[in-house]
C-alpha cells in the first residue's frame, strides 16, 4: 500500500488553474477563480477581455506542458510564455510566510496580481520537480 501524497499550495493552485477547462469561458468565471484562491479581493474585480485572454492563454500553456499523453502543443506554450514573460514579479527578501512562495507580484492591476501569483506558484513547481506528478 502505498501513502498519498499531498500537494504543495503551488501544486494545487496549479492543479485547480489546468483543471478549469470549460470553467473558464468568461470574465465572471476568472474572478470567481480568482476569489476562491484568494488571488483577489472579495470587491468588484474590472476585468478585460484581454485580461481573459491572458488568463486563457497561460492555463492552456500550462496545460500544454503537463500534458505528456500527446505531443506538445507548442502554439499554445507560446502564447502562455508569451503571458509569463509580461507579467512583472519580484523576488522577495525574507521567506515567505504565507503560501505564496518567494515571487510576489509587482503589478497594481488586481487581475495580473492573480495571474502573477499563479506564475509564482508554477515557478515553484517547476523548481521542485512536483509538475512531474500533476495531470491534466
Amino acid at each position: 500500500m502505498t501513502t498519498p501524497t499531498r500537494h504543495s499550495a503551488a501544486a494545487e493552485l496549479i492543479a485547480d488553474f489546468v483543471s478549469t477547462g470549460g470553467h473558464l469561458t468568461d470574465r465572471a468565471d476568472l474572478a470567481r477563480f480568482l476569489r476562491r484562491h484568494h488571488l483577489a479581493t472579495e470587491g468588484a474585480i474590472p476585468i478585460t477581455l484581454a485580461d481573459l485572454d491572458e488568463a486563457i492563454a497561460l492555463r492552456d500553456g500550462i496545460r500544454a506542458v503537463l500534458d505528456r499523453d500527446s505531443e506538445p502543443d507548442t502554439e499554445a506554450i507560446a502564447r502562455g510564455q508569451k503571458v509569463l514573460d509580461g507579467l512583472r514579479v519580484t523576488v522577495r527578501l525574507e521567506p515567505a510566510r504565507d503560501s505564496g512562495g518567494q515571487l510576489a507580484p509587482a503589478v497594481v492591476d488586481e487581475v495580473r496580481r492573480g495571474l502573477a501569483r499563479i506564475a509564482g506558484a508554477w515557478a515553484a513547481v517547476l523548481a521542485t520537480g512536483e509538475w512531474r506528478g500533476l495531470r491534466v
